[in-house]
């Protein structure tokens, strides 16, 4: 043995030695209660005039059978990602962006997303732009929509989520994840509004058109217009939306 391998082999033998206990992959009963609290309060419908925002602990508690102290351990780790807001002698209360936050959402979207049209038309494969074709495929122009609204606002909103996959860019699409727990809910309520879902489905033809052709830069036009159109409806439809700290999530 050489002199540089002696070095090597004394400051290796000199590394601290860390002991660590084997990492189990099931998910804690902490973390399984936070997934499914965060699931719950960040359904679709928290943007909806009239919306339940106070979460009932006791009633939670008892639907989940555990006791309250991992239910306020979860609680206490989505008010610190600004989910909820607890209130001394009150209770906890689900947080609603204002408008002016909603409308700042809705412009950091239309970036992001059409900047993930852009890199779709470079990046993603033929059959994966193919896949946002079959996410509208029982919505021809024979379908009533209208009475299929819901099936039609989760279409829509798995739509936009594909695209930014299709950018296979991991940063920007965690980026937008960050905002994707708030523009699914202000999504699902303005589909319905002002028969805007006749609009939608034109500009997803367009938009998924364009992919296909590898048009890039009338991919990331038409999908930053599309998202514009919904922060101009907001913005001149949509009031304050108010806290109530009467109602109960349970």
């Amino acid at each position: 043995m050489n002199r540089l391998q002696t070095t090597m082999a004394k400051a290796v033998s000199k590394t601290a030695k860390i002991r660590l206990r084997p990492v189990s992959a099931v998910p804690s009963l902490k973390e399984r209660i936070y997934t499914q609290l965060k699931a719950q309060i960040t359904s679709p419908q928290i943007y909806q005039p009239g919306a339940e925002l106070r979460i009932d602990e006791r009633g939670l508690a008892e639907r989940l059978r555990i006791s309250r102290t991992p239910l306020r351990e979860a609680l206490a780790r989505l008010e610190q990602e600004g989910l909820v807001r607890i209130a001394p002698r009150k209770g906890v209360f689900i947080v609603r962006k204002s408008k002016e936050e909603i409308l700042e959402m809705i412009l950091v979207w239309a970036a992001l997303e059409s900047m993930a049209a852009r890199l779709a038309t470079v990046e993603a494969a033929d059959e994966e732009i193919a896949t946002l074709r079959s996410v509208f495929g029982t919505f021809g122009p024979e379908h009533q929509i209208g009475a299929h609204i819901d099936e039609y606002s989760d279409a829509n909103i798995r739509f936009h989520q594909r695209i930014l996959e299709l950018s296979k860019c991991q940063l920007l699409y965690d980026t937008a994840t960050e905002l994707f727990i708030h523009m699914q809910a202000i999504r699902a309520r303005s589909i319905g509004e002002n028969d805007r879902v006749a609009q939608s489905i034109v500009d997803h033809m367009h938009i998924i058109e364009a992919l296909e052709s590898r048009d890039t830069d009338l991919a990331e036009r038409l999908v930053r217009e599309h998202t514009l159109s919904l922060h101009a409806h907001v913005e001149r439809t949509w009031v304050e939306p108010a806290e109530s700290e009467e109602e109960l999530v349970a």
